[in-house]
This record gives C-alpha cells, sequence and structure tokens, in this order.
C-alpha cells in the first residue's frame, strides 16, 4: 500500500511539474492607420459629428487593457499629421504647442507607431518636433539618413510579455521622393521596402531570438508605383517572398482587407489593413503555448473591428478640450462669401466652377499660361453664403505648394491624356458608362471610380475637347489657348500645378507627359513658399464675394452619346440627375 502511495504521489507531482513547465500566453494587438488628423468624433471641416475617431478608439482599448493589461499592444502606422484641421492648426498656425498628433499618442498609451508620407509632408521642422514629442518608439527601418548611412527612426522594438519575445519591425513607403520637394525630406534616402525587411528580419532573428515577428507598413497592399527600384505597395509581396513574419499590419492605400498568405517558405502570414480616418482598427489575437521557456505552439487570428459604434471617451475629450475649443475657433472664422454653392461632383463630368475656381486663382497667383488641377475630394460641396477658414480644407484638402513647371505644348497634351485615359471609358454606344468605373466604390449605388479620382487634371487656360468615343491617347483635341492666341505643341508653356504633381506625383510628368523623373527640378520654375490653401483663402478675402461659375473651356463630345451617358453616371455615383 505505501508503495502503491508513494507511486501516485509521484505521479500526481511529475503531472504538476509538467503542467507547470507549460503555459499558454495570450497578446492582443490593436493598429490603427491613416487617421489623418480624426483625433474627435468632429469633423472640423463640415462642422458636424464624425463617425469613426481616435475618441472611439481609446473607449474600445480601455475595454481590452481590463482583460489584457500589459498583454495588449497599441500600433500606430502613420499618416496621422495631415487630414484634419486640427493638424494643420498644431503644424502651422500653432507649432509652438505641443503637436495634439503626439498629445493623443501618449494618452492613449501606444507603444510603436510608423511614420507615412503624408507626416513627412509637413516637413522636417513639424514632424521632427512631432517624433520627439512622441513617448512611444517611432520606427522606420528603410529611412536613411544620409550622413550616417543609418535608419534616421528606430528599425524595430521588441517587447516581451510573459516570456514570449515579440518583435515589431517599422517600413514606410519609398515612393515618397516621388511625391515630395526635396527639401521636405533633405538628407534622407527611402530604400526598397523588400530589400530592407530580408535584411531587418535576418538581425532580428539572429540577435533578437523573436517568438513573434509583425510588420507595421505604411504601404498598401500591391500597385502603386512601381519602378525599377521599389515598389509604392509592398505588403503583399513582403508576405509572400520575406521569412519570418507571423503578421503584417499595413496601410497606406485606405483599403480595408483581412488576407492569409502562404509564404514562400510554406509559413501563415495573417494581413489586416484598418482603412482610414479611425473607423476601423486592425484587432489580432496571438496565442503562444510555451513549455519551459520555449514556444511549442503559436496561432495568430484576427479581424478588421468597425469602431463607428463604439462609444466615445468621455475622458478623453475632457482632457483635449482645450485643444478642440482651439481648433474650432480657428476653422470658424469667416473669410468670404460665395453667392453660390460649388460641387465637387461637377469636376468629373466638365467644366465645374469648383475646379475652375482653384484653376483660375493659381493662374492668377502665378502667372502662369496653364494650370492643370484635379478634385481632391469624392464629393464635396460649398455652399452659397459666408465661407470659412473649415471651407478652404474642402476647397483644397492636402498642405500643398504651388508650384510652376516649363512644358511644351505636346507634353501638355500628352499630360491631358493619360488623365482622361484615367478618368473616363471608351464609348462604343450611348449606353455605355462614360466614367471608369467599377463595383463595390463609395457611390450611392455601389459604384466608385477604376481609378484615383485626385489624378483626373483638367486643364484651365486652354479650350479642348475630349472624344469620349476616341481610344486611351488620342481622346483630347486641344483647339487654342482661352485668351484666343492659337496652341502650338512645340512652344512652351508655364503650367502652374500643386507640388505633389510637380514632383511626379500620380506619374502624369513622367508616364504622361514623358519628362523624366530626374528631369523634373529643372522643370520648376515657381514655387510657393507657403500652402496652396494659404494663398487660396488669402484670394478669396481679398476679393470679400465671389461668384464661382465654370470656365466652360473643356466639354466631353459628341453629345449623342455623352448627354445621356452623364445623367446615368451622376446617378450611380452620387444619386442625382
Amino acid at each position: 500500500m505505501n508503495k502503491l502511495i508513494t507511486t501516485c504521489l509521484l505521479a500526481f507531482g511529475l503531472t504538476n511539474m509538467i503542467a507547470a513547465q507549460e503555459k499558454s500566453v495570450e497578446i492582443r494587438v490593436i493598429q490603427t492607420s491613416d487617421v489623418h488628423g480624426c483625433f474627435f468624433p468632429y469633423d472640423f471641416i463640415n462642422q458636424k459629428s464624425m463617425s469613426g475617431s481616435l475618441a472611439r478608439v481609446s473607449s474600445y482599448v480601455k475595454s481590452l487593457r481590463k482583460e489584457y493589461g500589459d498583454n495588449l499592444l497599441l500600433l500606430d502606422n502613420g499618416d496621422i499629421l495631415q487630414g484634419q484641421p486640427t493638424c494643420y492648426y498644431c503644424n502651422f498656425i500653432k507649432p509652438e504647442m505641443p503637436n495634439v498628433a503626439a498629445s493623443v499618442i501618449n494618452h492613449m498609451g501606444y507603444d510603436a507607431q510608423t511614420i507615412g508620407n503624408h507626416d513627412i509632408e509637413t516637413g522636417h521642422a513639424v514632424y521632427d518636433k512631432w517624433i520627439k514629442e512622441v513617448k512611444c518608439p517611432m520606427l522606420g527601418a528603410n529611412i536613411i539618413d544620409t550622413t550616417t548611412g543609418y535608419p534616421y527612426l528606430k528599425p524595430y522594438v521588441i517587447f516581451e510579455r510573459e516570456g514570449v519575445r515579440i518583435a515589431v519591425l517599422g517600413l514606410t513607403t519609398p515612393a515618397i521622393p516621388n511625391w515630395l520637394n526635396v527639401r521636405l525630406w533633405a538628407g534622407l534616402r527611402f530604400e526598397d521596402m523588400v530589400k530592407s525587411a530580408n535584411y531587418w528580419t535576418k538581425h532580428i532573428i539572429e540577435n533578437e531570438h523573436p517568438d513573434v515577428i509583425i510588420g507595421l507598413f505604411h504601404s498598401g497592399r500591391d500597385g502603386g508605383i512601381t519602378t525599377d527600384s521599389y515598389d509604392e505597395n509592398a505588403s503583399l509581396r513582403i508576405a509572400n517572398e520575406v521569412s519570418g513574419f507571423d503578421l503584417i499590419l499595413y496601410g497606406h492605400d485606405h483599403k480595408s482587407n483581412k488576407e492569409n498568405v502562404k509564404n514562400n517558405d510554406g509559413s501563415n502570414v495573417l494581413c489586416l489593413n484598418p482603412s482610414s480616418n479611425a473607423n476601423f482598427v486592425c484587432d489580432a489575437t496571438i496565442k503562444v503555448t510555451l513549455n519551459n521557456g520555449k514556444v511549442t505552439g503559436k496561432s495568430i487570428t484576427g479581424e478588421i473591428h468597425d469602431i463607428r459604434q463604439q462609444p466615445i471617451d468621455k475622458e478623453f475629450i475632457e482632457i483635449f478640450k482645450n485643444d478642440i475649443d482651439s481648433v474650432n475657433y480657428f476653422v470658424t472664422r469667416k473669410i468670404g462669401t460665395f453667392k453660390n454653392s460649388i460641387y465637387t461632383r461637377d469636376s468629373y463630368f466638365g467644366s465645374s466652377a469648383f475646379c475652375d475656381l482653384i484653376h483660375n486663382l493659381q493662374l492668377k497667383i502665378t502667372g502662369a499660361d496653364i494650370s492643370f488641377n484635379a478634385p481632391l475630394s469624392f464629393d464635396e460641396c460649398i455652399k452659397a453664403g459666408d465661407v470659412h477658414v473649415s471651407d478652404m480644407f474642402n476647397l483644397y484638402k492636402y498642405e500643398n505648394q504651388i508650384y510652376v513647371v516649363k512644358m511644351t505644348g505636346k507634353e501638355i497634351h500628352n499630360y491631358l491624356e493619360m488623365s482622361y485615359g484615367l478618368w473616363t471609358n471608351t464609348m462604343q454606344s450611348p449606353d455605355d458608362h462614360i466614367m471608369l468605373l467599377e463595383h463595390n466604390g463609395n457611390g450611392a449605388d455601389g459604384y466608385g471610380f477604376k481609378n484615383l479620382a485626385f489624378n483626373f487634371d483638367s486643364a484651365a487656360g486652354i479650350d479642348y475637347e475630349v472624344d469620349v468615343t476616341k481610344p486611351y491617347e488620342k481622346k483630347v483635341r486641344i483647339t487654342g489657348m482661352t485668351n484666343g492666341e492659337p496652341f502650338d505643341e512645340n512652344k512652351w508653356y508655364k503650367v502652374a500645378m500643386n507640388s505633389y504633381r510637380g514632383n511626379g506625383g500620380g506619374e502624369l510628368l513622367t508616364k504622361g507627359a514623358g519628362i523624366p523623373h530626374d528631369s523634373l527640378p529643372e522643370r520648376i520654375i515657381y514655387e510657393s513658399e507657403l500652402d496652396q490653401r494659404y494663398y487660396l483663402m488669402k484670394e478669396i478675402e481679398k476679393a470679400g464675394i465671389m461668384a464661382p461659375e465654370p470656365n466652360n473651356n473643356w466639354h466631353f463630345v459628341p453629345k449623342s452619346f455623352t448627354e445621356k451617358a452623364i445623367i446615368k453616371d451622376k446617378k450611380l455615383l452620387f444619386g442625382i440627375n
């Protein structure tokens, strides 16, 4: 009997010892991306409540921290410094104050953050100050300091939770020099993401011995600008080609997505993108089984979580009340009066009061011969009546400068051919769509543009027609200068445009006009000191009362095709006739 009891006790003790050696650790990971200044549940541009915002994310994270404590990692993926007037106010109107983009990150207890192209677009003075104010690690392994040859930011960070080592590697899109003036990123270079990910994952595995590797990438799924040197959107390629990642959290392209990718080495990689404006978050759960300190099991699941019905964190709002009040005071200042309403949606179907107001102000400010401009918002309106600072963010969405670029008439023609090729269908009959559309878009009937509308440039200063029955590169016929002079394809012209376009953004100057990218700097003959919105606002203030009307310098032909198609597509996209 004694032997039996002893044997049972030994077996019981051994079982307990084995159980004590094995444990399961669960880690929750929440990621935001492309917040674009949506910190508070209020749209300062349109003076109305906002469905998403970090105020709602905050309440969601607080509820999870009650369960997970330190086992919750909160990450952000960049493009936080531009979008709402809150950002503009902190970046440029009151730069001496702590940047709210840093204050909210610190208050919410973010664990790490990457930097995006719209953060770089604010310029060194703004983003270097913001980086210093953010208390969590700022990551960017492929952003290289040209003086030292080392990353300008931390390449990665290691977290240890209950014996589980988690590495987070940060990367950003290397296409930034194609969009931004070199002075905004002076002293930096941006390496190919795949090359950088290969190097740093090997370094991390060899030197840090992590149990989990997370990619935090400000780069879309795929597509975008592709050159011999890099891909703009490389997240999917890294998931397929670079060994080591368990979870890739990405952004930049504003497209909500969840997919499981099988890496070339046979491993599974969960990829999540939460879209933009803090309407959704990526929500992943990492479960790791440890036996005697070694990983014996690992699973990763996740989803895109809708944050829009989440309650607002009232404490968050109270803490930032002074910031909210200051921004609201700034944006509600009256700057002029419009006699009539103007709509972005009109810009897609012909010469419009909305786009032409910007065209005409650009021509007036710069003295250029021709102006290029695109609608920067899908469907916005500035109503007749008093115009306020807030309306300027609908009139002009981004903090671009104004450029004047030297172009030949032939280059101008080719530029417009590419623009309208992105924008319009080649109609075979009057029953076809006039716009290049795809389903599952953001239009009223589930339709949206196939391509990005902020690349749909029209022109002022020239008269032309667009034949929608003609194929790509044969649609545009320029009939002359608007001032009555002939248009000459062999002549040089001064062309006003925004700095995004002037630096190669959208590839209309490079692929369209055929100007080599490295030749663009020598073509720029004027660049404004301040942002475009500032100059537009000053011109409206100077005028006092304006009645914006279309220039009617261009239109779609033939009428027998376009009239019916415009009505149909306008209804599909905007629910109106």
